[in-house]
């Protein structure tokens, strides 16, 4: 665009701005104004704030006709024409933004009808779409798969000889996931955030501030099927605008792999990945591998991203970086107590709104699993009586006991104003049996022997 364009479209900018004042009634102290325009198609919403409320008005034909020179003008643009405008006014400035749909997908009454692209792309090519009006307006077959073409694909796979790819060493096995996608629900919950995970009646859903998202839903037989879009991904922008193959995310995968499990974006052809669970084991067809996928997944990874995630959430409130390993813990256990999650976010959250979503998920304590907290108490203590341990500045009487993995971890609090440095801390397994440590062994890293040492005794839960 030449420097003379860009002073027009300047001058026009500040021209509309001019017509939308007169547009207002005395008083106002804000205006917005949206303009959506295509060849064939165009919209506005304009709202006045009077400091009181929004009232929404009609644009004069005289100011369409500076908008629809405006965008004319834009056309000679890198870019190329702005499919919405934004102008925004107060007492102090004016702000105008094209929008090209790179940030955000245009609202249901800025959004017109894919014909209506198709045709603004005859009058003004362009080299490259948004990815996500690029599926809109169908420049691609979509990638859903209703039952049917799920029960075709499979036994097509099947003659040809295709078969799912296993993940290894990308994911943690499916409970696990699950457990810990239920501690960060609970968690946002807890807190009051309209934002993070949620967990609903056999499924699992994440939406993140960067418009990636994925769900995690669980199905009968121990199976799961894990799917979400990245947002602009790399194999979606390519296969919609350099004509690259879409990937075929469901080489292989069984029928029961379908559009009524699989996340929204499948029908709107934002589908980027799929894994499912089978057999004890991950598997997907021609998706990216998980880490490429990490954007549109809830930080599940390891149990001290998890409580990374959950203490970067307190905010002053008061829980522990342990105490969120604990519950963790308690979740990849299905021993979840409400006393657990109070101890990590306080009595000021909201520990209803968390337990329900432990509840959905199934992960809230059994009493009559495993061996239970006093007996784990009155284990600690005889262990102790009967090696002779001095108990000077551990009174067995303030002794407590917090739901863990595969048992409890038993230890007496620390006074206050003093560091709990090499303190004893006691693990009883749900076969009785109790070890010693001290609180200079990470938990997340005491655990997984601990776990191991129960599995080898044969009479692991895990």
């Amino acid at each position: 665009m030449t420097s003379s364009a860009g002073k027009e479209l300047a001058t026009l900018a500040d021209q509309i701005a001019d017509g939308l004042r007169g547009l207002a009634a005395p008083g106002w102290q804000q205006l917005e104004a949206w303009f959506a325009m295509t060849v064939v198609a165009e919209s506005a919403l304009l709202t006045v704030d009077d400091g009181s409320r929004s009232i929404r008005c009609q644009v004069s034909d005289a100011v369409w006709e500076m908008v629809r020179r405006h965008r004319r003008l834009s056309a000679g643009s890198e870019c190329g024409p702005w499919w919405r405008l934004l102008v925004r006014i107060d007492a102090d400035s004016v702000e105008v933004v094209a929008d090209q749909g790179a940030e955000d997908p245009f609202p249901g009454e800025q959004l017109f009808s894919p014909d209506a692209y198709l045709a603004d792309m005859e009058r003004y090519p362009r080299d490259r779409l948004p990815v996500w009006l690029a599926a809109y307006i169908g420049r691609d077959e979509r990638r859903s798969r209703p039952p049917q073409a799920a029960v075709d694909g499979m036994r097509a796979d099947r003659r040809a000889g295709v078969r799912a790819v296993a993940v290894d060493g990308e994911l943690p096995e499916l409970a696990v996931v699950w457990a810990r996608w239920a501690v960060l629900a609970a968690a946002f919950v807890a807190v009051g955030s309209g934002r993070g995970p949620r967990i609903g009646p056999s499924v699992g859903i994440f939406e993140s501030a960067g418009r990636s998202g994925s769900t995690l839903t669980l199905l009968p037989g121990n199976r799961a099927v894990l799917s979400g879009g990245v947002w602009d991904a790399p194999v979606l922008d390519a296969a919609y605008n350099a004509g690259a193959a879409m990937p075929e995310l469901f080489a292989g995968a069984p029928d029961w792999v379908a559009d009524p499990v699989l996340n929204p974006r499948a029908v709107i052809g934002l589908l980027s990945f799929c894994c499912w669970w089978e057999a004890g084991q991950w598997y997907r067809g021609e998706s990216a591998p998980i880490p490429e996928c990490a954007p549109a997944l809830p930080a599940v990874w390891t149990a001290g991203t998890v409580a990374s995630v959950v203490g970067s959430l307190l905010d002053g409130r008061g829980g522990t970086a342990e105490g969120a390993e604990l519950l963790v813990s308690a979740a990849q256990a299905g021993a979840v107590t409400r006393e657990a999650i109070v101890q990590v976010f306080g009595d000021g959250a909201d520990i209803d709104g968390a337990l329900f979503q432990f509840m959905l998920a199934d992960l809230v304590a059994n009493h009559a699993a495993g061996i239970g907290a006093t007996e784990a108490l009155d284990l600690v203590r005889e262990h102790i009586h009967r090696r002779g341990y001095d108990t000077t500045r551990y009174p067995l009487s303030t002794l407590r006991s917090d739901r863990i993995s595969v048992g409890w971890l038993v230890r007496s609090p620390v006074p206050d104003g003093e560091l709990a440095l090499d303190r004893a801390v006691f693990y009883v397994a749900d076969d009785g049996v109790v070890e010693r440590s001290t609180t200079s062994v990470p938990l997340s890293v005491f655990i997984t022997d601990f776990e191991r040492r129960l599995r080898l005794r044969g009479n692991g839960r895990a």
